[in-house]
């Protein structure tokens, strides 16, 4: 699935967001920067070990905002490591804005032009995926029309089919608003 908002494709894929091309692709974060499970591991397998090792050097961040390290052996150049929060800590829906949005400032701020964002918090972290689907797809969705953003293509990278029909069907009711 693909639309153009703003001179900025927005698509929707299922698969491994590690195997995307793209400038930088997202991290569904910890605030450690502890790569273990989940998207955060498929990073680091695919990626080597130095990302953790920037990673590391870094120490951590706070819920709701994101760094970037090099891509290691990924063909993205760069990851950003969003730290989306964990579903009963509080607050959770504008944390996860403000993580989503952080991240994609920071893609600005690197001048890139491509960008992949899985559905962040929604593994262990335990937010509910229509609800994070339509945070992050409506800042996204914000962001795009607002911002004199560097970014031409935004790709949301879901895992499996669940998780993909969740984005395409909020996506669809977003655009149609």
């Amino acid at each position: 699935m693909r639309r153009v908002i703003n001179k900025v494709t927005i698509e929707l894929v299922q698969g491994d967001i590690t195997d995307l091309a793209t400038d930088a692709i997202v991290n569904a974060a910890n605030e450690s920067l502890q790569m273990g499970g989940g998207v955060a591991g498929a990073i680091r397998r695919r990626g080597g070990p130095a990302i953790q090792r920037e990673c590391d050097d870094i120490g951590g961040t706070s819920v709701g905002t994101a760094v970037l390290t090099t891509g290691g052996n990924l063909k993205a150049r760069y990851v950003i490591h969003a730290v989306g929060p964990r579903w009963g800590e509080g607050d959770e829906d504008q944390k996860l804005a403000n993580a989503v949005n952080t991240a994609l400032k920071l893609a600005d701020n690197k001048r890139l032009r491509s960008l992949a964002i899985p559905a962040i918090s929604t593994g262990i972290f335990g937010f509910p995926k229509e609800r994070a689907a339509k945070i992050i797809l409506q800042i996204t969705i914000a962001y795009v029309r607002e911002a004199n953003t560097t970014l031409r293509r935004i790709v949301f990278c879901l895992f499996d089919p669940a998780s993909y029909s969740i984005f395409e069907d909020t996506f669809n009711g977003l655009i149609s608003e």
